[in-house]
């Protein structure tokens, strides 16, 4: 069977080509049903894209690589796709973007663009072999128990990476990009929770903003303690620019001046605990554990300007060392991957095997958390599409 185009992977990416593409196109997935990250992701609302998205939220070794799609697709393109299809959606905080209904519509209505532009959907297809020869690829793939051969003139890596591997998530895309001569930058877990074996979990489900930072970035979010160690927004964020080793910072009052405020309140309420004058301004569970790490004895009258200098320091500044984190389990992408330095920025081609390309969470692209990763696999997809579809003339 000869066909146009053969996209490996029906997630967010994959779909997206093939509703490019045009006709002749064909996405496998191994999978029951299309989209599963998308129906799971924002609470089972899809965090669909950003607002403000923009180069700077993304992350890879190739800090340009990005901006071609991104500039070229944007979060506004893709926010029109959904009111063409009549998705109601709302903001939540920060600019992310949530259907107000089921996550299942974002997967709905790529599932009709691929099929109106003339794509297949082919599920609980699995590949066996791959092969390339005289500008053809062909694949042996598994479909209904019985073993199908598709010849394909372009082949689209749309499979991920490895996160949430109980939802099926291979490192297929990295093997094939192997396979073809594309180099790979390393991969690890991103937007993962921290470790801490269970030195928090006596205020497990406790929250508070709070600023996370190391020698590389900084986020003001939500910090949630749990029985394995830390997470939230701020955490997850971090995560990406974190290594094994390294120690967090977190501010628990960030843009308060503790030192200032415990000063001028020790003259007005002298009579009043430390650990009351605190519980004003961080979760009472919270300034109980801490008391066990830093002196909260005795009342704001009998602090000196120097202890409250020292307190208020090890509240900003405390500095906590993760035994690592949750890793490809929990992690909602894969930091790294197949190396940008063989793929064109504009149509995410393969530099070095014409007809092949790369998109979506496969390539060494990482954005933030709040709908940042789904923007790329709108942008990236939608840049191989519109590639593909012009070699149809």
């Amino acid at each position: 069977m000869l066909t146009h185009c053969l996209i490996l992977g029906a997630g967010a990416a994959g779909m997206m080509a093939a509703a490019q593409t045009g006709p002749g196109t064909i996405v496998i997935d191994h999978a029951r049903m299309p989209g599963e990250k998308i129906r799971i992701s924002g609470g089972g609302r899809c965090n669909f894209t950003n607002m403000y998205a923009e180069p700077k939220n993304y992350l890879g070794e190739n800090p340009h690589f990005h901006k071609s799609a991104l500039s070229r697709y944007t979060q506004w393109d893709f926010i029109e796709l959904v009111s063409r299809h009549g998705i109601a959606w709302h903001e939540k905080t920060l600019g992310q973007l949530f259907c107000d209904d089921k996550a299942t519509q974002i997967v709905d209505m790529l599932r009709e663009e691929l099929v109106q532009a003339g794509a297949e959907l082919w599920l609980q297809t699995s590949l066996r072999e791959l092969t390339h020869a005289d500008g053809l690829f062909t694949a042996r793939l598994d479909r209904e128990g019985r073993t199908v051969t598709v010849q394909a003139r372009n082949l689209v890596l749309a499979t991920g990476g490895k996160s949430i591997p109980k939802m099926g998530a291979t490192g297929l895309a990295y093997d094939i990009a192997r396979q073809f001569g594309h180099d790979l930058t390393e991969t690890r877990p991103a937007l993962v929770p921290f470790t801490f074996e269970k030195r928090f979990a006596p205020i497990s489900g406790v929250a508070t903003p709070a600023r996370l930072s190391n020698d590389r970035a900084s986020f003001d979010e939500a910090l949630l303690f749990t029985h394995r160690g830390l997470s939230g927004p701020a955490v997850l964020q971090l995560s990406s620019y974190w290594r094994e080793g390294e120690t967090v910072v977190v501010d628990l009052l960030p843009g308060t001046d503790l030192a200032g405020l415990l000063k001028a309140q020790r003259g007005q309420h002298g009579k009043r605990s430390l650990t009351t004058e605190l519980g004003f301004h961080l979760p009472a569970r919270l300034v109980d554990f801490l008391a066990a790490e830093v002196d909260l004895t005795g009342n704001l009258a009998d602090l000196s300007d120097k202890r409250i200098d020292a307190l208020s320091d090890s509240l900003h500044r405390w500095g906590l060392k993760p035994g690592g984190t949750e890793g490809y389990r929990t992690a909602e992408v894969t930091l790294g991957g197949i190396a940008t330095t063989g793929l064109s920025s504009k149509s995410m081609e393969s530099t070095q095997v014409p007809g092949l390309y790369a998109i979506g969470e496969a390539v060494d692209v990482t954005g933030w958390l709040g709908g940042y990763n789904f923007q790329w696999a709108w942008s990236s997809g939608w840049a191989a599409g519109q590639a593909i579809r012009e070699k149809l003339g």
